[in-house]
């Protein structure tokens, strides 16, 4: 089933592994919310950066930290298929270690992506590592490869001629990849000590860039995936079909669930109200103004914010669906708006983020800064620190 084909260039350099907070894409659950406290809100090339780092190469996933290690990936090459893994102190910058993979898939995608775009997920004993060529590869937090599958010599006819995107995510001893594309569709569990699949389900052959959420309820995992037919609860289990909701169709943008609640980014944002058994009735408001393009709506402080790619920043009531505000600030929005210590993060591709006051239904900013540089993953929040990827670095911004 699986074929360990691999080039990996070794330079192993042991730490030791402490606590981190931002483990997959948009954090805990996806929600795109920390809970550190004083974190920076004014930074530029040239203050408020702890540290900086190059990377060897461009990469439009999103950086993680655990056990007080950021991974990030990367793709260079003629045809983009020279794989990246990499690993940073959090406290420091210091690169601990580096690796390199040969895409076994095909490497064809849109201008504004790569082979490195979706986002790594990790936990204190390592990193897991999904690429837009189908190669899926674990690392220990030595950077040792613990198992590596290229997923288009399992399954050959996995095609998406403009890039995939979707990141896989951890429930405890399973690692749930979501691959929807326009060939062999499926979304499988893989056991994270061998990299074998637990279950495997098919789904519809549809190009697809949404991740899954995770939801606990009545002692059952669910997997919540949006997709062409809708949103799909499996159990994490065993793969069965828990529930679906034929209005939760999918493509780019990832759903915000805040506990009973599910805000759907589909046509603006609508909000559903969940059970044991799936999405009650019908949606309790649908707010057409809250326009994400292609980042993720974020939750948080009693209200839903949407970024664009026509550079407008959406804010809504999460109870009510009221339209608090909509305005538009230079550039576009790739990157999903994240939030924690009461500021809210909008990260254009340019480079430039707009920090606003969260607790407040008026537009207003804090702080604009800028990089310089292309930001097209969303950042993360850890250890007080925000860590962004840039096109040529990753930076840890604060104290």
């Amino acid at each position: 089933m699986s074929r360990f084909i691999a080039c990996v260039l070794i330079a192993i350099t042991p730490v030791l592994a402490i606590a981190g907070d931002w483990s997959q894409f948009k954090g805990p659950n996806g929600s795109g919310v920390s809970t550190d406290k004083n974190l920076p809100t004014e930074w530029s090339k040239d203050k408020g950066i702890k540290w900086k780092t190059p990377l060897p190469a461009r990469g439009v996933s999103s950086p993680v930290v655990a056990a007080n290690k950021v991974y990030i990936t990367c793709s260079s090459g003629v045809r983009d298929d020279r794989l990246h893994v990499l690993c940073f102190d959090a406290t420091t910058g210091k690169q601990l270690w580096h690796r390199q993979l040969q895409g076994t898939g095909g490497t064809a995608c849109h201008p504004k992506t790569c082979m490195a775009s979706n986002t790594p997920v990790a936990d204190e004993t390592g990193v897991y590592a999904l690429f837009a060529t189908a190669d899926l590869a674990a690392f220990d937090a030595d950077g040792t490869l613990r198992w590596y599958r290229s997923l288009v010599g399992d399954y050959p006819t996995i095609t998406n001629q403009v890039g995939m995107a979707s990141s896989p995510v951890l429930v405890k001893d399973r690692l749930i990849v979501p691959m929807d594309n326009a060939g062999e569709s499926f979304i499988a569990a893989v056991d994270t000590k061998y990299g074998k699949n637990l279950w495997k389900v098919e789904r519809p052959r549809d190009i697809n860039w949404v991740t899954p959420l995770v939801r606990e309820v009545q002692g059952k995992t669910e997997v919540l995936f949006s997709g062409a037919n809708g949103l799909i609860a499996y159990d994490a289990a065993n793969g069965d079909k828990r529930w679906s909701y034929k209005s939760g169709v999918g493509s780019i943008p990832t759903a915000a669930l805040d506990g009973d609640a599910l805000y759907l980014p589909v046509a603006g944002v609508s909000k559903v109200k969940l059970s044991e058994s799936g999405v009650v009735g019908e949606p309790e408001w649908k707010t057409a103004g809250l326009q994400n393009g292609m980042s993720s709506p974020l939750v948080y402080g009693g209200r839903v914010y949407a970024a664009n790619g026509q550079g407008f920043i959406s804010c809504g009531d999460a109870k009510t669906g009221k339209q608090l505000y909509k305005e538009r600030v230079k550039g576009a929005f790739s990157a999903s708006p994240i939030a924690g210590d009461g500021k809210v993060y909008c990260f254009t591709e340019t480079g430039i983020c707009t920090v606003l006051k969260a607790d407040s239904d008026e537009f207003e900013i804090l702080a604009t800064n800028d990089l310089g540089e292309e930001i097209m993953g969303t950042p993360a929040i850890a250890n007080g620190l925000i860590f962004i990827r840039t096109d040529k670095a990753v930076y840890a911004i604060g104290k």
